[in-house]
């Protein structure tokens, strides 16, 4: 039974996280771009604008969550929005995404936050089973909006 290890990388952690970050931009459409990968996590993490957690399996790397913090006005508390949730294919289904999850409620908790939010694709629906396990409940009160300003 491999041995499942759940923690928060630093920023010597990076040459492990931006392989498994490359492989969740390319999940969503985007060019696989390992360079750009790492200089991504490699600043949100020198420059704390972000926290990470890295689940390592055998300590082989096998995926991650990221969290940026923002805050709410209308609860006046912090809360975290859960951007990123990847398991490399050959982990899924043993319970990575489940544990990465629960590390980043605890943060929050830690931390004094009002809520995680997070966003996923409609077709996600594997991820949306798992959220919905974890008692996240779509928002029916709000809509999301973007506008994009960039074309990458």
């Amino acid at each position: 039974m491999p041995v499942l290890e759940i923690r928060r990388a630093g920023a010597v952690d990076v040459d492990l996280v931006a392989p498994l970050f490359d492989a969740y931009r390319r999940f969503y459409g985007r060019d696989g771009d390992l360079p750009l990968a790492r200089r991504f996590v490699a600043d949100r993490l020198a420059n704390g604008q972000s926290v990470v957690f890295l689940a390592s399996s055998d300590a082989t790397p096998c995926g991650f969550t990221q969290l940026y913090p923002l805050f709410s006005s209308l609860s006046c508390h912090p809360i975290w929005i859960l951007s990123d949730l990847f398991v490399a294919p050959a982990s899924r289904r043993a319970g990575v995404g489940r544990r990465l999850m629960q590390a980043a409620h605890a943060f929050a908790r830690d931390t004094g936050a009002a809520a995680v939010e997070l966003d996923t694709a409609h077709a996600n629906v594997q991820a949306q089973a798992l959220y919905e396990t974890l008692g996240y409940r779509r928002d029916l009160e709000f809509r999301h909006y973007v506008l994009s300003l960039r074309q990458d």
